[in-house]
């Protein structure tokens, strides 16, 4: 089924990756680290990017990268400010974080305005807010609400739900995360100081909070990282998948590098290794949904979690803007969208690796 179409929204893509009408989206937080490879993104695509921040500073500072984009001061504090931010948007993405604090001011001004938010959040609480509370507004406005549409929270979700096919429900739930390396950028430290103690799971059919094991145990992740030391991880797809999958446990594990890494108060932010920002870090994240005795697995790789971010926002805009989101309301990524297809259209030039099952067809 599709959306309700809004009267602000735009045509879908021209099929070229291009956007035929350079539609305007608001960014706010454009200007940190995962924010500017959203604007570049929207650029590549053909759309103008809405450059919304509370630092004028920081703001006029992104002329380098879009010359030509509007810049509009708001807080999140100031509901009139985010008004008059986001007139003249046909949608926004919410890049600022902490999300515990900019994602439900930014999703009301979103919905006063009657156009489509999306967000990058990794915060599980934030998430499970915007489902519990903000559906039914949203399904009023007829408007979609697409929130945690990010490495965390959009490509496990899209993978768990590619992998699941034509299966109607499932026994269980894992995502296995493998990274080389992970430097935090600023925001990813911040956020993790404000949501300490607040991590989720969702087990015995419920989200519950996270134990905070420091158990480690070998986990076979696919190639090239194979047979190594992980631990159990909270990450937003374990919100958003018990949404439109009917399943009782959801589970996150990860390689124990990265973990090392983001615990260290000394490691480095990420350093970019090619002319689009990027750094050199590398992922793999596999999706692994089991039914009885039966299991099926979906694997994607590629390089920088905070780069990959923005295709995976834009191409989710694209759908919504073109009216190719299953219908009006607060939406996770494989309930939004048809999960395979839209993985596809990832490849290869932000999805080096994608293997879906042969059932990721029929769904």
């Amino acid at each position: 089924m599709s959306s309700t179409p809004n009267t602000r929204a735009t045509a879908p893509l021209s099929g070229t990756g291009v956007w035929s009408d350079g539609p305007t989206v608001a960014v706010v937080g454009a200007y940190g680290h995962t924010g500017r490879f959203v604007v570049a993104e929207l650029l590549r695509r053909g759309a103008t990017p809405l450059l919304v921040g509370r630092d004028r500073g920081k703001l006029d500072a992104l002329r380098g990268l879009a010359p030509e984009a509007p810049v509009r001061v708001a807080s999140t504090e100031d509901a009139a400010s985010l008004d008059r931010a986001l007139d003249g948007a046909v949608a926004v993405v919410n890049c600022a974080g902490p999300f515990l604090t900019t994602t439900l001011p930014v999703a009301d001004a979103a919905l006063r305005a009657g156009i489509p938010y999306l967000d990058v959040a990794a915060e599980q609480g934030v998430t499970a807010t915007l489902f519990d509370s903000y559906d039914e507004r949203a399904r009023e406005a007829g408007i979609v609400v697409a929130p945690s549409l990010a490495f965390y929270g959009g490509l496990g979700d899209l993978l768990a739900t590619a992998a699941l096919g034509d299966w109607p429900d499932a026994d269980e739930i894992t995502l296995a995360y493998a990274l080389d390396s992970w430097h935090p950028t600023r925001g990813t430290r911040l956020t993790g100081e404000s949501n300490a103690g607040q991590h989720l799971v969702h087990s015995g059919g419920r989200l519950r909070p996270f134990g905070y094991s420091q158990e480690v145990f070998a986990w076979d992740f696919p190639e090239p990282f194979g047979t190594g030391d992980a631990s159990e991880f909270a990450t937003a797809d374990q919100v958003t998948l018990p949404r439109h999958v009917r399943t009782p446990e959801v589970r996150a594990v990860m390689n124990l590098a990265p973990l090392r890494d983001i615990r260290a108060g000394d490691t480095p932010e990420p350093v970019a290794a090619d002319d689009g920002g990027r750094s050199a870090q590398t992922f793999v994240v596999e999706a692994i949904v089991r039914r009885g005795k039966e299991s099926r697995r979906a694997v994607a790789g590629g390089r920088d979690i905070y780069a990959v971010t923005a295709p995976l926002v834009v191409e989710a805009l694209e759908r919504v803007l073109g009216g190719h989101a299953a219908a009006p309301g607060v939406l996770a990524a494989g309930e939004a969208f048809d999960a395979a297809d839209f993985l596809r259209a990832l490849t290869p030039a932000h999805l080096t690796r994608l293997d879906l099952p042969s059932a990721a067809l029929v769904r």
